[in-house]
């Protein structure tokens, strides 16, 4: 006779819903997701780029593109109704300063199975041909929040063995004698077989309370400019490739575009371990918040003049949280950490949405029924 199984997911973002949602497809008879704030994917899974990734993003980690190329088509069909692809993408290769000149990039988009059409004439697009190399056009699609979070939350609907808990912090972690594990929660004690962290950037605020070893991290506090296109650019998403520019991308869910920069959407970077401990979530709130979006425009002008003019509508500012060996490829490798420090206590933390299906993976590994 089957035994009955509860589990614990943390964080009710993108990833802790799409967890939620496969571990009861696993056998879980009753899953709690529990949320800090009072609503979900109100924060990282919404307050980001939007771009649903092919690959080309990341020409110094080989393995990262080649993932982010055979993850979209999966991610595309399963949220079909919230991808935006109406628009034309170009990558542009920066003449100096890039990391990675045409050829190779050319060579890479190969390698990893994303196809590109060098665009002829870069004038056509508003580039000054004296700041970048080649043109690439691509397919990498946006997606738009509001919606991706509207059709999780009406999978969810359907399914009564998941509840979601907000406005509720989970405190501590701790394990029991029978290999469950307590979640003290500001409402109260909860138990499970299984609990899954998928908090981001507050995995070591929670670890710290509950005595477990701390994940390396680094955080920063980063600005996302919104910003109204030109008409006639409505429709076109740039990316300046590969070291201190910029990238413009549609946001569907404002109906605006993002504009975010290598050197100026940072405003403050630190690794947890360094100096006294902080919660990321205080230090954004005592953030100045004072938009570095003049610096962005500027170096926009100098790639595409015509933009000296672009209208700066608002700001997205937010925690970004990577693992601290990302620093040196720019990769972006999924963390997924079973038993830490605790039996069936699992943290995981992805850096691209579109990536989730290798933690679906792992997590089938680790708590399917055998």
């Amino acid at each position: 006779m089957s035994t009955s199984r509860n589990a614990v997911v943390i964080g009710a973002g993108f990833y802790g819903l799409r967890i939620a949602l496969h571990l009861e497809s696993l056998g879980f008879d009753r899953v709690t997701v529990v949320e800090r704030e009072p609503s979900v994917m109100e924060r990282a899974s919404l307050n980001n780029q939007a771009r649903v990734h092919n690959g080309y993003h990341y020409p110094r980690s080989i393995l990262t593109g080649y993932r982010s190329h055979l993850q979209l088509p999966t991610f595309a069909d399963e949220f079909a109704e919230a991808m935006v692809d109406d628009f034309v993408h170009l990558y542009a290769i920066a003449k100096r300063l890039s990391k990675v000149n045409a050829r190779q990039f050319e060579l890479f988009a190969q390698r990893i199975g994303s196809p590109t059409e060098r665009v002829l004439d870069a004038r056509s697009h508003s580039f000054d041909t004296d700041m970048v190399e080649a043109v690439f056009r691509v397919r990498e699609p946006a997606f738009d929040a509001r919606i991706l979070r509207d059709l999780l939350m009406a999978r969810i609907a359907e399914v009564a063995a998941i509840e979601i808990s907000t406005s509720t912090e989970v405190l501590t972690v701790t394990g029991m004698d029978d290999e469950r594990v307590a979640v003290e929660t500001s409402r109260g004690l909860l138990e499970a077989d299984a609990v899954i962290s998928a908090t981001y950037s507050g995995i070591n605020v929670l670890h710290r309370r509950s005595g477990l070893p701390e994940v390396p991290l680094q955080h920063e506090i980063t600005e996302m400019a919104l910003v109204e296109m030109p008409a006639d650019l409505k429709h076109v998403a740039v990316t300046v490739m590969d070291g201190p520019f910029f990238s413009m991308m549609p946001f569907p869910s404002r109906g605006l575009h993002t504009l975010s920069h290598v050197r100026y959407t940072p405003h403050r970077r630190w690794r947890d371990g360094e100096g006294r401990p902080h919660d990321p979530e205080d230090i954004l709130k005592a953030s100045s918040q004072e938009s570095q979006f003049g610096n962005m425009r500027a170096d926009v002008t100098r790639f595409m003049p015509r933009l000296k003019r672009l209208e700066h509508v608002d700001s997205l500012w937010e925690v970004k949280t990577v693992l601290t060996r990302s620093d040196s490829d720019d990769s972006r490798p999924i963390l997924f950490l079973r038993d830490h420090g605790i039996t069936n206590y699992t943290c995981i933390m992805g850096s691209k949405l579109d990536n989730i299906y290798d933690v679906l993976q792992e997590l089938s590994v680790a708590y399917g029924r055998q």
